[in-house]
């Protein structure tokens, strides 16, 4: 698994054709608000040229990317919080990602109706984010309620905890996100508990028209200014051009996004941009059987790195192979690179790197 991201925005922003381009998962589609009834789920390869590289000269015979899993949930709308439009029923599909993409429309198109009758990034980003705040909110006030009585009886772990609520209740009702808070031990292992929304990463994806694609325009501008204010990123995608992409083969995509004057598709920027975001690298693992890539967090052990393949591997770890896979490559796969002395044993305390290329000995 690569990560998991919820995506949000009001109806007819583009959430749901740019989750349907993306995925390919061919969901409904229309141009009237709630058509996503249900949630969405899609699983997504994450792209990684390193990893086709590493594959062909192995001559494997499975190559298997990291996975993206996009979970699209119904348009949401002011109020939503409270029940208006489908209601907050739905925020609760998106509790256990691991980030938020926030879709946002930065486009003019008559054909297409506004839920508020006009483009306005800034406003829609305040919608939205105000309405993640308010069901926020309501956790915290129930939790805050119930933790409230277990503390009268004098337990120091409860009291702790009241603490903490107290002052996400207060950032909350002040109209900040929780991911905000500065929190100790206690109040990071509370947060992760309550499954806050506002408490995940967020990037905002600027959905413009194909036209706008190379240069962006006034919205995007402003959307990017708002988004520094909270040290977020934006990332621009034309939904429309992701919807005509996922219908080409592969050799016409190429072709095509060279004809815009792009390099790559909205899907890659988007997953590097949430890469970036959650501080996560890849490593590999190289064989004629199998050539896999796997997703840690940047900072990660070997035995930790280890334990994404099997719990087994942790536990009775004993010392990691490594080569870089610019020495792999270089070398022209292990046999060469261990001759030349660029495999490296490494320990219990080795920080894997970016594209290290992996085998680890254990004990079972």
């Amino acid at each position: 698994m690569g990560f998991r991201c919820g995506i949000v925005g009001l109806p007819n922003v583009g959430k749901s054709t740019i989750f349907n381009a993306l995925t390919s998962a061919g969901i409904e589609s229309a141009n009237y608000p709630f058509c996503t009834i249900e949630p969405n789920v899609g699983m997504v390869p994450v792209p990684d040229a390193r990893l086709d590289i590493l594959a062909e000269m192995a001559k494997t015979k499975v190559k298997v990317n990291a996975q993206m899993e996009f979970v699209d949930i119904a348009g949401l709308v002011s109020g939503a919080s409270k029940g208006e439009g489908l209601g907050n029923q739905f925020l609760g599909h998106i509790r256990q990602v691991d980030a938020i993409a926030h879709v946002i429309r930065c486009f003019e198109d008559e054909n297409i109706v506004h839920v508020d009758g006009s483009i306005d990034p800034l406003r829609d980003r305040e919608v939205i984010n105000t309405e993640l705040i308010l069901c926020d909110l309501d956790t915290v006030t129930r939790r805050m309620t119930k933790t409230a009585s277990q503390a009268k009886s004098g337990d120091a772990a409860f009291k702790a905890q009241l603490v903490v609520l107290e002052g996400l209740y207060a950032l909350l009702n002040d109209g900040k996100p929780a991911r905000s808070a500065q929190l100790d031990d206690t109040g990071e292992k509370l947060m992760k508990e309550l499954c806050l929304l506002t408490a995940k990463p967020v990037l905002y994806v600027a959905n413009v028209s194909e036209a706008e694609i190379n240069t962006g325009n006034q919205w995007v501008e402003e959307l990017r200014k708002a988004a520094a204010a909270e040290d977020a990123s934006v990332v621009m995608i034309s939904g429309a051009i992701e919807e005509e992409l996922s219908a080409l083969s592969v050799a016409e995509r190429q072709d095509f996004l060279a004809d815009l004057g792009l390099e790559e598709p909205g899907l890659n920027r988007l997953i590097k941009a949430g890469y970036e975001l959650l501080g996560l690298i890849n490593y590999f693992t190289v064989g004629e059987k199998e050539t896999r890539a796997w997703t840690i967090k940047r900072g990660t052990k070997a035995p930790q790195a280890a334990a994404v393949i099997h719990t087994d591997f942790e536990r009775g770890f004993i010392r990691a192979e490594v080569i870089s896979y610019t020495d792999f490559v270089a070398c022209g796969g292990e046999a060469k690179a261990r001759e030349k002395g660029l495999l490296r044993l490494e320990g219990k305390e080795y920080v894997v790197q970016d594209g290290d290329c992996m085998n680890f000995r254990f004990n079972v």
